[in-house]
This record gives C-alpha cells, sequence and structure tokens, in this order.
C-alpha cells in the first residue's frame, strides 16, 4: 500500500476539521475525494502534505509514519502538493516557479529532462518561460502550479481543485494532463469539487461530509449511487 491513513483528526483552535477520516491508495492508482465546500477535502491533503498537524491518528506512506514531519521532509519522501488556488509565485517568472519544485533535488540532469517533460504537458509553459507568474491567465496559473509540483519528481501528487474557475475547454486539458501524468505512473490523490470529472478520472472514491466519509467504494459505482447523484452530480 503506498499511502494509507487511519482515524485522521485534525483541528482548527476548538473547531474539529476531520473525525476520523481513513483512506488508501494503492500504488500507480488514482483516488479522489468529493464533498462540499468545507468537508474537510483540503484539509486532509494539508496533513498529508504536513501543513496541518494531525490530533489524532496516523498517516503512512511506503509503510512509514509520516504524520508529525515537516512539510519539506514530506516533500523529500516523495510527496508532492499543487493546493487550492494555485498559489504560483506572482513575482518570479514561469521557470523560476518551476524550479522552485526542484528546491530539493540535486540530480540536475532528471531535473532537465523533467522540465522537458512538464514541458510536454503544458506548452504553454515553454511559451511563457520568461513571463512573471502574474502575468499569466487563470487556467496558465493552474498549469503552472501542477507543473511546479511535477518538478518535485513525485512518487505520490496531491491536487486540490485544478479544475476550479476554469472554462469548459481549459478543464477538458486539465483533465487529459491529469490522465497523461497518471499515464507516466504517478500516483494521484485528487480532490474535486466537479464530481463528474472526479469519478471519471478516479478507480476509487470517497465522499466527505461535514468531516467524516460518508461513502466510499468504485469510483463507477459511485457514480450510480443515488445519494451521490442526487447531491453532487445534479442528479
Amino acid at each position: 500500500m503506498l499511502l494509507e491513513v487511519n482515524g485522521l483528526e485534525v483541528h482548527y483552535g476548538t473547531v474539529q476539521a476531520l473525525k476520523g477520516v481513513s483512506l488508501k491508495l494503492e500504488a500507480a492508482d488514482i483516488i479522489t475525494l468529493i464533498g462540499a465546500n468545507g468537508a474537510g477535502k483540503s484539509t486532509t491533503l494539508r496533513a498529508i502534505s504536513g501543513l496541518n498537524r494531525p490530533t489524532a491518528g496516523e498517516i503512512r506512506f511506503e509503510g512509514e509514519r509520516i504524520d508529525g514531519l515537516a512539510p519539506d521532509r514530506i516533500v523529500a519522501r516523495g510527496i508532492a502538493h499543487a493546493p487550492e488556488g494555485r498559489r504560483v509565485f506572482p513575482e518570479l517568472t514561469v521557470l523560476e516557479n518551476l524550479m522552485t519544485g526542484a528546491y530539493l533535488r540535486r540530480d540536475s540532469a532528471r531535473v532537465k529532462a523533467d522540465l522537458d517533460t512538464v514541458h510536454g504537458h503544458f506548452p504553454r509553459l515553454r511559451e511563457r518561460t520568461g513571463q512573471y507568474a502574474k502575468t499569466l491567465s487563470g487556467g496558465e496559473q493552474q498549469m503552472l502550479a501542477m507543473g511546479r509540483a511535477l518538478m518535485a519528481a513525485p512518487r505520490l501528487l496531491l491536487l486540490d481543485e485544478p479544475s476550479v474557475g476554469l472554462s469548459p475547454v481549459l478543464v477538458r486539458e486539465i483533465a487529459k494532463i491529469i490522465g497523461e501524468i497518471h499515464g507516466r505512473g504517478v500516483p494521484v490523490v485528487l480532490v474535486e469539487q466537479n464530481a463528474s470529472l472526479a469519478l471519471r478520472l478516479a478507480s476509487y472514491g470517497y465522499v466527505l461530509e461535514t468531516g467524516r466519509v460518508a461513502l466510499e467504494g468504485p469510483a463507477d459505482e459511485l457514480n450510480e449511487h443515488e445519494h451521490v447523484k442526487r447531491a453532487y452530480l445534479g442528479g
């Protein structure tokens, strides 16, 4: 098992955001977390990447506990996180943003090869390599955030709301790129409010409601579940 989250609890002060969340990810898989705003999806990713410290439960990556590790040590273990809201460095160029993702790496030849791979996924980033990130469109900034995460050479990629605020054309493009990334052998934990997109890309899904896993199962089964269709698929 690549990733195991067991009984995860996270508090923001006196407010409990996660209430015993458990999930698993096999190597070379895509799982998705779907749910309404405030359900705990982003908090789960932030706990996995070390940005939120759990108050209970455990997180194991490749069999070893990582809860309690600092975020840079988690990145060094092979987990990269493209957070919601893009969060690029606006005053750095596209290339400088991408290279921050490789900050902990010392394998310069592989870094160059991975930069070529990122440019293959996102040709527009190559075209805008010297532009400041703040001058990019929303879709281009999303591509930059994903590309920066890939520059860490992740063994696990956490994607938080990659389609939010994008046009339908760009949503389809981002979905295609996620499929290409997965096709290269990178497993993904995908958080999405676009449940239809998420369940199409993933093989297994978890439905979070008020900090708990309310439903889980194969993505195609969740896609046909009456509660999921009513609450998240517009059915």
